[in-house]
């Protein structure tokens, strides 16, 4: 098994119509033993702004703890906030900086821009980035959340359609991974502010 699947994890990113969508599973396991059922993959990391990290849980507190650091210190020196396109370039090369020992971490960047865009990024453990217009996934069943995103995504979805989307695509790939599920949690951001609903999925 590899390192990258030893603590599961699924998260999917969803833009809408000005408006856009991330969701995650709670569960934290030592592969196939489930050890904690809330345990956070996403942080929000700005009014408008999350990011989702899928990977061995110990580096992704780490790499959350680092990713607030260097955002306070951006906010200091240059006394405005970090857009999310400049957050993604950041996280790239804190990853590639360490692609010798690299943090085992594939995050997701997901928020409204200044003009209440939405924007997509994902990348993978040493940073190499892709901006995406409609979903990107990460995590131990990328292969069915793709699938689920593919057949139920339509663009310009109200910010109500994209979580009913997003809650439906997440529980339904969960189900068919064994190292992933126990329910979710879907945070929507809008221009307006940041919806949160958690989600009950089976727990076998």
């Amino acid at each position: 098994m590899s390192v990258m699947t030893y603590n599961g994890a699924a998260i999917i990113a969803m833009a809408g119509k000005d408006c856009v969508g991330i969701a995650a599973d709670r569960r934290l396991g030592v592969q196939l033993t489930t050890i904690a059922t809330d345990f956070p993959k996403i942080f929000q990391m700005q009014p408008k702004l999350f990011v989702g990290l899928a990977g061995l849980g110990t580096d992704v507190q780490t790499l959350k703890n680092l990713l607030e650091f260097r955002m306070n210190l951006y906010k200091l020196k240059e006394e405005r906030e970090m857009s999310p396109k400049v957050l993604s370039h950041m996280l790239g090369k804190i990853l590639y900086s360490k692609r010798f020992g690299p943090y085992f971490v594939e995050p997701i960047v997901a928020g409204l821009d200044e003009n209440n865009k939405p924007f997509l990024s994902t990348m993978d453990l040493i940073g190499a980035t892709s901006e995406e217009k409609d979903f990107v996934v990460s995590g131990t069943c990328t292969g069915n959340m793709f699938g689920m995103c593919e057949s139920l995504y339509k663009p310009d979805m109200e910010a109500e359609e994209l979580f009913e989307t997003l809650a439906q695509a997440l529980l339904s790939s969960v189900d068919r991974d064994a190292v992933s599920g126990w329910g979710g949690i879907v945070h929507i951001i809008t221009k307006e502010g940041v919806l949160t609903k958690e989600l009950k999925g089976r727990q076998d």
